[in-house]
């Protein structure tokens, strides 16, 4: 039987320790909405209700904290890591992954992979820990990465971690959020 190749969304011969940054996507499992809701502001009648004036954000589940909980501490576990900004959605997370020298030459910088792989064995085994199911699949294999490679393109990717929340129902990884976990 013949299988399709799997691509390889990497580049060739990229060292992907160097000094940089990345924007990362990470989606769960089948795409189950699990991590976030997000919550808009809307219009009944004339009067706005739900979260006001206030911009669309994500309203995180038990789930989604654990996650934000251990993505932020990246930066104490990698100490050349930075987490610019990120976002959890309902099914994925955007995040602009800053790596850097280790100014206190600690350990060995890690690669992207290492640090995502970090990431997702963590939160897997938390999470399966509070649902009691060990050996459940958190998130899908891989991830998307980009390699920012100017200001412009910094910006490009803030704005869209920023305004994501909003165009959810637009999004590429939009999913009607009916498996809800705590």
């Amino acid at each position: 039987m013949d299988y399709p190749k799997r691509k390889h969304v990497r580049l060739k011969n990229y060292d992907y320790s160097r000094n940089g940054i990345y924007f990362v996507t990470i989606c769960t499992q089948n795409r189950r909405c699990i991590l976030s809701q997000i919550v808009l502001p809307r219009v009944v009648g004339a009067e706005m209700v739900g979260r006001g004036l206030a911009p669309a954000a994500p309203r995180l589940t038990a789930c989604g904290r654990l996650v934000e909980e251990e993505l932020t501490a990246l930066m104490v576990r990698y100490p050349s890591v930075w987490i610019e900004k990120y976002v959890i959605m309902p099914n994925h997370i955007h995040a602009l992954i800053c790596l850097q020298e280790d100014t206190a030459g600690a350990s060995p910088r890690p690669t992207l992979m290492q640090v995502l792989g970090t990431l997702k064995s963590l939160t897997t085994r938390r999470w399966n820990g509070m649902i009691g199911q060990p050996g459940a699949k958190l998130w899908q294999s891989g991830y998307h990465d980009h390699i920012i490679r100017d200001d412009n393109d910094f910006l490009t990717h803030w704005t869209y971690i920023d305004q994501n929340p909003a165009r959810w129902t637009q999004d590429e990884y939009y999913q009607e959020e009916r498996e809800r976990q705590p």
